[in-house]
């Protein structure tokens, strides 16, 4: 009997005892049993416990009946990022008490989980995630599944690849008919460089999205997708940037600032693969100005700028390394390794310090590269340093290089590898 749940909650919000409430309307037994749900009992009554308590308990049953609506529109809006009514229904639901006692209290805390990454909180939905995993055992199916994929976000969110993907692949389909989590997996793959599995995943995702009236999602996967087609060498580079133009000017129309700023980066690099750093520093300084300046995606950005100005002469040397110095701060103030690396070895790069700069990312950088799967990057660090070692007749480590590079250890696939940690 969910009137008795109700009942407990305000008595004990009153800090009332069951002696004290119940007095000359029931015995303490009674109102235990009630308060448990184990008997049944008269309106009278409960209208009679209910008016001591100041409430009505039919406008409470209806607050209660609420909730998984309220619920559910919160999950949907979040997926859409439609932000103004996230936090409209946050605060609709942070003024609803009974959410506690209701059936769907677990439910809440894995919505608070993406919240809390949307507004990149990493670690209060670390906090949360490893409350929840506790008590994994009182979940359902689909909340068990959802948790699955809240975890494999917010290892995305801190650049874990791999666990993301080890971890979105555990999900049982049906039990969890929420196709979403594909796009996860095809961003997973994708920053793996990856692109036959991205690209499956992706193709996957639009479908979902598209069927849903998605729009914002649908332009994500679009971009995803493009992304992929950039690496086969028989593509067109001027329809390439077409395609590009065209995603931005839907991102102009939508007002959607934080993809226009991922299809500027995205563009940015691929001019950056040409070696038109000049047109490649242009475009990641502007998808700069749409970021926020203490999150990845930000730094991201500006260490490619910095990276093409350099490469294009563009800035002086105190210039470049006054900016590096203030990404640095930045990646160790967000605790994000990758960044930490990458703007330690553009110092030493600006600065002239080479022998450093191999030194660096022989000890330090490539073995974290391979450690995250990060193939890109590995694969431009081994052919650096196979060029630095060959140069210096350092015949061992250049031939050290030229086995793992070829040997393809870094090409194992991905659900076959396990983090180390």
């Amino acid at each position: 009997m969910i009137e008795g749940k109700i009942i407990k909650f305000y008595r004990e919000k009153a800090k009332l005892t069951q002696k004290e409430l119940g007095g000359g309307i029931c015995s303490i037994t009674h109102l235990s049993k009630i308060e448990r749900g184990l008997t049944e009992c008269s309106t009278e009554t409960i209208e009679h416990i209910a008016n001591r308590l100041g409430i009505d308990i039919e406008i409470e049953l209806g607050k209660l009946y609420k909730i998984k609506d309220l619920l559910d529109r919160w999950h949907e809006v979040m997926i859409k990022e439609a932000l103004p009514e996230v936090e409209a229904i946050k605060n609709e639901l942070e003024n609803a008490p009974l959410i506690h006692i209701s059936t769907y209290k677990h439910f809440y805390k894995l919505l608070k989980i993406r919240y809390e990454l949307i507004h990149y909180h990493f670690d209060k939905a670390e906090d949360i995630i490893h409350d929840l995993q506790k008590i994994e055992f009182h979940l359902s199916d689909y909340e068990k599944n959802l948790l699955k994929q809240l975890r494999g976000m917010y290892y995305i969110a801190k650049s874990d690849y791999v666990k993301a993907i080890d971890t979105l692949k555990t999900i049982k389909q049906n039990e969890y008919n929420h196709p979403e989590y594909y796009y996860h997996l095809a961003v997973s793959y994708h920053n793996l460089n990856s692109q036959i599995m991205c690209y499956h995943y992706a193709e996957k995702a639009l479908h979902y999205f598209k069927k849903s009236n998605n729009f914002l999602k649908v332009i994500d996967t679009e971009m995803l997708m493009l992304i992929q087609l950039q690496f086969d060498q028989h593509h067109d580079f001027n329809e390439t940037v077409k395609q590009y133009v065209t995603l931005i000017e839907s991102c102009v129309i939508c007002n959607a600032i934080r993809r226009k700023s991922k299809l500027l980066h995205n563009l940015a690099f691929f001019y950056y693969v040409r070696k038109d750093y000049q047109k490649a520093s242009e475009l990641y300084k502007e998808s700069c100005s749409l970021k926020n300046k203490k999150s990845s995606e930000y730094l991201l950005s500006f260490e490619g700028y910095i990276r093409c100005s350099y490469e294009a002469g563009l800035l002086s040397k105190a210039k470049l390394i006054q900016l590096t110095k203030e990404g640095l701060s930045v990646a160790v103030e967000l605790q994000q390794n990758t960044f930490r690396i990458l703007f330690n070895l553009l110092l030493y790069l600006i600065k002239g310090q080479h022998d450093q700069y191999y030194r660096y990312l022989y000890e330090e950088g490539l073995p974290y590269y391979r450690k995250y799967g990060f193939v890109y990057l590995i694969q431009r660090s081994e052919k650096e340093l196979f060029h630095y070692y060959h140069e210096k007749n350092e015949v061992e480590k250049a031939l050290d290089i030229a086995y793992l590079s070829f040997s393809g250890e870094d090409s194992v696939p991905i659900e076959t590898r396990r983090n180390n940690e």
